[in-house]
């Protein structure tokens, strides 16, 4: 028997999926972004940072409030009794109970608030006189003073927000509960009594659906309470930061010993490099060199095999190119030669070298010094390697501009982000680096990208910038 021919239904045109239908996860992560941020609002108010500012909102006033009180009367008996002996010593004890406040008051911030103050720098002396000499003397120790008079001032405005946010929030959240407790009696004209919950100018908010807007403004207080909480602590955090913190000259002064600390330590990194450079590469590669020309000489003596002698020198000459070729990256790693032909060159250079597309863009209408384009330049270097080596970029950009006041170096790649300058990367040396010439570095990288790092190089005073070109 004929076997029967085979027939095959062509499929409905509809059944195909479309070619720009998301596949099902990205579908389903797209619908719960939306979900995920309702409930980090709702739950905002209540998270760990949220609770711990609610908590310095309430110690802050225990603690600025008789602080206050013993510090201004210490000053005040210690004014009364100057003129004795017993004057100075009391005036000296307050002041260092003023310091001690201030500790504690810099803790609570810093662990609760998540704003951590430095401590200013204190005078010293040696013996009992000596240390109350240092204590009436120092100038930290008054400021410290005037942060426990004027804390009191600034620690109310966050226990008012507490109170607003919190606790009339949760009462109004909760009133068609409340109402039927916390209520009041109304005697009207015709002799009937009634209890009402809330009233504003004339209008009970007691029966539905007038409660629900009591219920909306408490719910809006709720989500609004951590940062009314932070909005209203912005006095207080400053007071702490200008009394109880450094002094400008003390911040100076400190950012000049660690600068100069970092330059030592970068300069003996460098000795350190050349000489562990010169000695394991170049040194080897000469002596290498001079044992090959003192076989050269003798087999030239013996009259040896010419195809021996060809192979020694041939050999010979290969070291010679090689410590060439050592000497030259040394230099290059020490100062570019591109530089001499200026920044915009040496970073074209570099760009070009690079291991990704570097788009770059250069407006420089003064040179700077070489010292600040040798930073610059290095930064550049930095951190495109970094984009190579730890974010994975698919392509960089690099932009210069500089003008008669300072020089701003910027990089973008595109990479996954999450680079955080001071967690162990080479962020933390190139802004050791740049502080040197009281440069700044900043780095916008979130997480999944891009990142954007900033170099800001101010010209010295005293240096006279020369238009480029």
């Amino acid at each position: 028997m004929p076997r029967p021919a085979r027939t095959t239904a062509a499929p409905p045109a509809t059944a195909a999926p479309p070619a720009t239908a998301a596949p099902p996860a990205t579908a389903a992560r797209t619908a719960t972004r939306p979900v995920r941020r309702v409930r980090a609002a709702l739950a905002a108010p209540f998270a760990p940072r949220a609770l711990a500012a609610l908590l310095h909102a309430l110690v802050a006033p225990v603690l600025a409030l008789p602080g206050a009180v013993l510090v201004l009367v210490g000053l005040g008996v210690g004014a009364v009794l100057s003129w004795t002996a017993l004057g100075p010593w009391l005036l000296a004890l307050t002041v260092r109970g003023a310091l001690a406040l201030g500790d504690l008051q810099r803790t609570l911030a810093g662990r609760l608030s998540g704003e951590p103050v430095e401590a200013a720098g204190r005078r010293s002396a040696p013996g009992v006189f000596g240390w109350r000499r240092a204590l009436l003397g120092d100038r930290a120790g008054w400021r410290a003073v005037a942060a426990a008079l004027l804390a009191p001032f600034t620690t109310l405005p966050p226990l008012l927000a507490v109170t607003l946010g919190y606790v009339y929030g949760v009462l109004a959240l909760a009133h068609p509960v409340l109402r039927h407790w916390n209520y009041f009696t109304v005697h009207d004209r015709d002799g009937t009594v009634r209890h009402v919950g809330l009233l504003i100018h004339g209008v009970e908010f007691d029966s539905w659906p007038r409660w629900t807007v009591v219920v909306a403004a408490g719910a809006l207080l709720v989500l609004l309470a951590p940062r009314l909480v932070r909005w209203a602590g912005a006095p207080h955090r400053l007071l702490l930061r200008a009394l109880l913190g450094p002094s400008a000259a003390d911040a100076r002064i400190r950012t000049l010993e660690e600068t100069r600390a970092h330059a030592v330590e970068d300069a003996a990194a460098t000795l350190r490099r050349i000489e562990r450079d010169l000695h394991d590469g170049t040194q080897a590669r000469l002596v290498g060199l001079g044992m090959q020309l003192t076989l050269i000489r003798e087999l030239l003596t013996r009259d040896a095999d010419r195809d021996r002698l060809l192979a020694t020198v041939t050999h010979a000459q290969d070291n010679a190119t090689r410590a060439i070729a050592d000497l030259r990256h040394l230099v290059r790693g020490i100062h570019p030669p591109a530089l001499d032909e200026g920044l915009e060159t040496a970073l074209a250079t570099l760009a070009a070298d690079a291991p990704l597309p570097v788009a770059l863009r250069a407006r420089i209408s003064h040179r700077p010094s070489p010292a600040l384009e040798s930073i610059a330049y290095f930064c550049a270097a930095e951190l495109l390697a970094n984009a190579v080596k730890h974010s994975g970029a698919a392509e960089a950009a690099v932009e210069v501009c500089g003008d008669d006041r300072a020089l701003r170096l910027s990089v973008r790649d595109d990479g996954r982000g999450g680079a955080v300058i001071g967690a162990g990367s080479g962020l933390t040396g190139l802004l050791g680096r740049i502080r040197t010439v009281d440069g700044t570095l900043t780095c916008d990288s979130p997480p999944g990208g891009p990142t954007v790092a900033v170099v800001h190089l101010p010209y010295p005073t005293a240096y006279e910038a020369h238009p480029a070109g």
